[in-house]
């Protein structure tokens, strides 16, 4: 009876985090309406940085967001391949936006694991101006976006700085599923951690950072063999001693999953990464599924009282969670008639987070590889590499 007890107990915190969650929303929301206000003294001049690579659903929308700024110093930088489909789209942006500085780059003139950081060490080298605004090729934006997004270098000791992402249209369940598991599961963690421990991260729908920034960690060529490159650019800048700024703007990306084992392939690679880099981390999240923990608690002590009891909190801390970071903080529409599938969500999340644990590989554009270190370790090349080491052995 006592572990009965035990194990009601120990399903109810994830309770208590949803209630840290919801205490953090408030804070960051309140906060950043505080200190939001319209920038129009600070602009100096910006590089935008836009590593391509593959054609991109409204990929000429997307990039012609940044040529509709309301800002008076700007260049664009596109670095892709020559024989990449996405040339002849970005060649019209060119022709019809003339009053544009856009220039293309093509190649990285680098051979490196992650390409995309490679092209990015060759757009830091060529750019112009020591602000970067690094986007991913998905990302469309407003056009108060650059005076945003740059008005917190004024302060010398920003050393980066990120913001919040949405989905555009979704088109199916799976682009359904993302949106919400965004609003509800991902963004509420960001800001517990944003509320416990700072902002040590960026994300790659917006990184802006300063040329001294990159410089003090060596530049981008220092992590071209690691995955998770957003995160590491925002970690590296922090571990300097420079403020990252978690900044309650809301970009979109162009929901582009179109089916069900794609996006779950993807959310598994990109929870293995998570749990090969931060162990611990990782682990801790078994007190976050409220979904799963109250369905043990069912289990253990199935009755009305107990079914109620679990199953109604969750539910009406999931719903309070997800209308105040979706509505409330990111003024999102239709988030209420995606609610109905966060149950879902939950469940295949904690899913994914279990099979996490059964990966010691990542695939990586059709290459296998072990997380050593924080970096990428090819499997061909670490097998070969033991190999020889017993044949040295042997010959000894």
């Amino acid at each position: 009876m006592k572990f009965e007890y035990f194990l009601l107990t120990a399903a109810a915190i994830p309770f208590v985090y949803y209630l840290l969650s919801l205490y953090s929303t408030l804070h960051y929301f309140r906060s950043g309406a505080r200190q939001r206000e319209a920038n129009v003294d600070f602009t100096p001049p910006v590089s935008c940085l836009k590593p391509v690579k593959g054609f991109d659903e409204d990929a000429y929308e997307n990039y012609a967001s940044f040529c509709r700024q309301d800002y008076p110093d700007y260049e664009i930088l596109f670095c892709v391949d020559k024989g990449d489909p996405t040339v002849p789209i970005l060649e019209r942006l060119v022709r019809d936006f003339p009053e544009r500085r856009i220039r293309l780059l093509f190649g990285s003139g680098r051979d490196a694991v992650n390409d995309k950081v490679a092209r990015l060490t060759r757009l830091v080298s060529e750019a112009q101006h020591d602000i970067f605004v690094i986007t991913d090729s998905d990302v469309r934006v407003q056009p108060d976006y650059l005076r945003t997004i740059v008005a917190p270098f004024r302060d010398p000791k920003v050393g980066a700085a990120t913001c919040l992402y949405a989905s555009t249209e979704e088109k199916n369940l799976t682009q359904e599923l993302q949106s919400i598991g965004m609003i509800s599961d991902f963004f509420p963690g960001v800001l517990v951690a944003w509320q416990l421990d700072g902002v040590k991260f960026t994300f790659g729908q917006t990184i802006v950072t300063t040329r001294k920034a990159v410089a003090g960690y060596g530049g981008y060529q220092t992590i071209e063999d690691r995955p998770a490159d957003d995160v590491w650019a925002g970690r590296l800048v922090a571990e300097q001693g420079y403020e990252v700024k978690l900044l309650p703007y809301v970009v979109h990306s162009v929901a582009d999953f179109r089916s069900l084992s794609e996006f779950l392939y993807k959310r598994l690679r990109w929870m293995t990464v998570m749990r090969l880099m931060r162990p611990w981390g990782h682990l801790g999240l078994i007190f976050t599924w409220g979904f799963a923990w109250s369905l043990l608690a069912i289990a253990i002590h199935p009755s009305a009282v107990v079914a109620c009891t679990f199953l109604g909190t969750y539910l009406a801390f999931r719903i309070a969670m997800t209308w105040m970071v979706g509505v409330w903080g990111m003024k999102q529409s239709g988030v209420w008639k995606k609610m109905p599938l966060i149950p879902l969500w939950d469940a295949m999340a904690f899913a994914i987070w279990l099979a996490s644990f059964a990966r010691r590989t990542i695939r990586w554009r059709g290459v296998d590889y072990h997380i050593r270190e924080g970096k990428l370790v090819s499997v061909t090349s670490n097998s070969a590499r033991l190999a020889n080491q017993v044949k040295i052995k042997t010959a000894k």
